[in-house]
């Protein structure tokens, strides 16, 4: 196990922690930046009953050729700013309670899997409204069928707040809050893999390959993918304003709301319904995440070393 330099006093206001939110946020930015269209196809996929289940490259042609080359870039502004804050509070939080449980003592994938947890449900609630806000953003305009969604006619991020507000109510904001906490297994699986694989190839050695990086990021990322994606499309549903007759509550997508949303998609659709986009979400999820681990560790590396702090290291 490696030290620290100089008296080590956990703290949730570490340096340390803000350095892995930095590299956390600034590498997930760039990895979404990189794959948004294959996002884009996805979430469409997911939303628009019309669209039949093809291969990603065939999506994405029918959405340029129907809506424009600058449809499958639609809102990544609001994307982007919302997963800069979204991957800031994750790696912020799970890393403070790295550094206050962990301390020196080993690190297990099950104490991975909680603090995971724990990270996911502070992140849903600090930052669902600008998730809510940045799906609706990115589907307007879209080329739609589906009767149970109504498009929108916001002109950016506070726009959509202040609208969704006044016309819904300021619980409409945390729409999908359910699913989403449900969802938090996800990058608690994700992290928890990726955790004990690193650890499992740094025995012996102070830092990985970047192609190990980027590999290891890449299964831990399908697996909570694969596990989780049905939880993912409910959620794209109600954070873009599920509104059939019969749902009766989808303020913070209660439980009769996710059994309501899954059912009809099985209906459908049939079973496969239910993972309509995987192929999308697994091409655009497993390969940021891949990438945004890779560019975090280097990120998070670099910091340390030009500062002269050395990191503590969980055996």
């Amino acid at each position: 196990m490696t030290g620290r330099s100089g008296p080590s006093v956990p703290h949730v206001f570490s340096y340390e922690s803000l350095v892995h939110a930095v590299a956390g946020a600034a590498g997930g930015v760039t990895a979404m930046t990189v794959f948004y269209p294959l996002d884009t196809a996805r979430l469409r996929l997911q939303v628009d009953e019309r669209m039949k289940s093809s291969p990603t490259p065939v999506v994405l042609a029918k959405i340029i050729r129907e809506e424009g080359l600058l449809a499958v870039y639609r809102s990544w502004f609001p994307v982007i700013s919302s997963l800069c804050c979204s991957n800031f509070v994750y790696f912020y939080t799970f890393n403070s309670l790295k550094e206050i449980w962990v301390k020196r003592q080993p690190s297990t994938n099950s104490k991975d899997l909680v603090m995971g947890f724990i990270s996911g449900v502070v992140n849903v609630f600090v930052t669902t409204p600008l998730w809510v806000v940045n799906t609706r953003l990115k589907l307007q305009g879209a080329n739609l069928q589906n009767e149970d969604i109504h498009q929108t006619s916001y002109t950016g991020i506070l726009d959509a707040i202040t609208q969704i507000v006044r016309k819904e109510g300021v619980l409409a904001l945390w729409s999908s809050t359910f699913p989403s906490l449900l969802l938090v297994f996800n990058p608690a699986i994700q992290f928890m893999f990726y955790e004990g694989l690193k650890r499992h190839l740094l025995r012996g050695r102070t830092e990985l390959p970047s192609l190990e990086v980027f590999i290891i990021g890449a299964i831990a990322k399908a697996i909570a993918t694969t596990v989780t994606y049905p939880l993912q499309t409910v959620q794209s549903l109600l954070r873009f304003g599920q509104q059939k007759k019969g749902l009766e509550s989808r303020v913070l997508g209660s439980l009769r709301s996710v059994i309501y949303i899954l059912s009809q998609r099985v209906k459908r659709q049939g079973f496969l319904g239910l993972y309509k986009g995987l192929e999308a979400k697994l091409l655009q999820t497993v390969l940021s995440s891949a990438l945004m681990f890779l560019i975090y560790e280097k990120i998070a590396s670099f910091i340390f070393q030009i500062m002269g702090v050395i990191p503590h290291v969980a055996d």
